[in-house]
């Protein structure tokens, strides 16, 4: 694929529910056919986007991409609450090593998991964990 995905791959483009991006209008929105997760980033879209960091040489950001994609299919609320645990001296050892178990097992997001771990591990040795 090639970048910016908008302008290059436009018809490639779809979202979480499958929706393409030129179905995605501000008309379809008032008629009430397009809804939130209308417009929510596809798994798809942002491996490809990484794929596209990777081939600029930008390893970090396809691994930022990576978790994203693992995120699409745990609800907005999870992932506030996780947000607001991983914040310094908000949580204890058990609490973010529980989350990270949750991320692997209930939502298959292996890369989010192993994140929250080492996060475990820089919070334990800096004093910040409850």
């Amino acid at each position: 694929m090639r970048y910016p995905l908008g302008e290059y791959e436009k018809d490639k483009i779809a979202s979480k529910t499958g929706k393409r991006l030129d179905d995605i209008t501000l008309s379809e929105v008032m008629k009430n056919h397009i809804g939130p997760d209308d417009i929510k980033i596809s798994k798809e879209m942002l491996r490809a986007q990484g794929q596209v960091a990777k081939e600029a040489g930008n390893a970090p950001m396809e691994k930022n991409f990576e978790r994203a994609a693992e995120l699409v299919d745990v609800p907005d609320d999870v992932i506030l609450k996780m947000y607001d645990k991983l914040r310094p001296n908000r949580s204890t050892k058990l609490e973010l090593v529980l989350m990270a178990q949750e991320l692997l097992e209930k939502y298959n997001a292996k890369s989010c998991a192993k994140l929250v771990m080492e996060a475990v591990e820089i919070y334990e040795k800096r004093g910040i964990l409850l």
